[in-house]
């Protein structure tokens, strides 16, 4: 990188995620606001949705001394503000705006829309309303905020993440062309939604028309949105190579730079700690086992896990399953294997019949009802899950050497049967498995490696094509991390790949397991934010210079 790059003097950044913890992009904001914040010193914003209103957001800390002249302003102006900090390091300032009152505007917003930008809303349903009424409360915030405090000498760059801030990003476009805009895109919705209606994403992916496909899966307002965004950004971007592939021949547009995600390790247990704290999740996930199942595993016991949202086949579920099952029959594995799966299903309520033996003190030698399983579901009969278990026949019986278990709740450590949080299961892991079919970044394996636990991922996750970059070549599991290829059609070998892959890990003997674990570690240092902030200077830079020409431009 030059050193005559141009930087920001403000950076406004608005997500749905802001203070508002829903998937992996609250991950991607909330790590990175530490490093954005050391730069910029209270000159970057966070724009997010009001939607705890008078209940209590355990994100958010509202301070009324900040801004407060202005605060005032925006209330005479109709705007409805919380202005304070979010609570995660760095303690970025944080302004949450109510999008509801604008409802009733809907109609106009989405047609001045139309005719700046040629945005299609006229198929909105679901979730596209309340988004784009978000993002258009986000506008008018900065707006607010730049006529109030800021004049065109300041160097200023609106960031825009996901279709949902999109309009948003337009409004100030047309309101404010000084603004420098930055767009990322963390997986395109028409990408995501082909690739969860089954159909062959990849192969096909050439041949795919965007608007098409649109049309055909509904999805006409989202991707709508989506691409206009793309088109009329100063600087359009996602997180991986696989997704911007994805970006041009799905939105019709090459993206301005890839900004993979990086993340701050603060969270991972350093010493003695971390040592105390694996053996505490071993010794309890191990419990939970023989409770569950009338067993009697011990230490020597293998636990491997996946984990992530609940997509059964985006995100490997299924071949993850399918895996486990043909391990059974393995005559190469060399321990007993303990399988959880840590996705968060429709939840009813904690076993009591699990809850009480775990409480008795005693031991087991009979395994209770539905032993595979550690919460009941409402929907016992039709969950994924439970139905390929039973399809496959994997009961987890006695002489089984591979138990699964499915743990289908958010760890946040009061579901009444873990009791412990999600980072403090995942160091208990002896290997973690995360065979993605469609996985733009993939935030699972970076946090399991930095827990020093190796893991399975494969090619078609933006994580594991950047740890065969870095590699230099296929990554291995010696390596940290096993990068297995998949494609449309190869689910049964990818399926072969895992179990062979487990089976190895099992003859590995204490020296083999401290190198795996330890280049492990190293490579998630590899991507801190203070590596990958770089790319986002650049995507500023972009922006900002795109900006300044075409306001030069308007002044000639």
């Amino acid at each position: 990188m030059g050193k005559d790059l141009l930087f920001p003097d403000y950076i406004f950044e608005s997500s749905w995620e802001v203070c508002n913890k829903v998937g992996g992009i609250y991950t991607v904001l909330s790590t990175r606001a530490k490093t954005l914040q050391e730069k910029l010193n209270d000159h970057i914003i966070f724009i997010g949705p009001d939607c705890w209103k008078d209940k209590n957001n355990p994100y958010f800390i509202e301070d009324p001394s900040l801004f407060a002249d202005w605060v005032e302003d925006t209330a005479n102006q109709g705007l409805s503000i919380k202005v304070g900090r979010w609570d995660v390091p760095g303690k970025p300032i944080a302004v949450l705006v109510d999008f509801t009152p604008y409802f009733t505007e809907k109609n106009e917003i989405y047609g001045r829309l139309w005719e700046l930008y040629q945005v299609d809303s006229l198929h909105a349903y679901g979730d596209y309303d309340e988004a784009s009424m978000f993002s258009y409360a986000a506008g008018l915030v900065v707006e607010s905020f730049y006529l109030y405090y800021l004049n065109q000498d300041t160097k200023v760059v609106y960031h825009a993440n996901e279709w949902m801030t999109g309009l948003g990003l337009l409004y100030i476009r047309h309101r404010l062309p000084q603004i420098a805009t930055v767009f990322t895109t963390h997986a395109t919705s028409i990408g995501r939604s082909i690739a969860g209606n089954n159909k062959p994403l990849y192969d096909y992916l050439f041949a795919y028309n965007g608007d098409q496909m649109a049309r055909e899966l509904n999805m006409e307002s989202k991707h709508s949105i989506e691409k206009q965004t793309a088109k009329y950004v100063d600087c359009f971007t996602t997180v991986s190579d696989i997704t911007a592939r994805e970006c041009l021949e799905l939105l019709d547009k090459p993206v301005d730079v890839v900004l993979p995600n990086g993340f701050e390790n603060n969270f991972v247990p350093k010493g003695a700690t971390f040592t105390a704290k694996r053996k505490a999740a071993r010794k309890h996930l191990i419990h939970i086992a023989n409770c569950l199942l009338g067993t009697d595993l011990d230490d020597e016991v293998l636990i491997v896990s996946t984990s992530g949202r609940y997509e059964f086949r985006n995100k490997g579920v299924d071949v993850y399953i399918e895996a486990m099952n043909r391990l059974l029959r393995d005559k190469n594995l060399k321990k007993q294997v303990l399988a959880f799966i840590e996705v968060p299903g429709w939840v009813g309520e904690p076993r009591k019949d699990l809850v009480d033996r775990m409480n008795s003190g005693k031991k087991f030698d009979t395994p209770l009802e539905v032993p595979m399983i550690t919460h009941w579901l409402h929907n016992m009969s039709h969950d994924n899950v439970l139905g390929m278990l039973k399809f496959l026949n994997m009961l987890n019986r006695k002489d089984d050497k591979v138990k699964l278990i499915f743990l289908p709740c958010y760890l946040t450590g009061d579901d009444g049967v873990i009791n412990m949080t999600y980072y403090d299961v995942v160091l208990g892991n002896d290997l973690c498995i995360y065979p993605s079919y469609y996985e733009p970044w993939g935030y699972t394996p970076l946090e399991a490696i930095a827990f020093k636990v190796p893991c399975i991922t494969t090619d078609l996750a933006g994580f594991g094509q950047w740890a065969n970059k870095e590699r230099g070549g296929e990554s291995r599991l010696e390596d940290g991390v096993k990068v297995i290829h998949r494609t449309d059609y190869n689910y049964s070998e990818v399926a072969d790949a895992i179990k062979d892959t487990v089976s190895e890990y099992s003859a590995y003997d204490k020296t083999q397991i401290a190198k795996a674990r330890s280049n492990a570690d190293k490579l998630s240092k590899k991507a801190l934010w203070s590596h990958f902030i770089t790319y986002y200077y650049e995507a500023y830079d972009i922006a900002l210079r795109k900006a300044m020409d075409r306001m030069a431009a308007r002044e000639e």
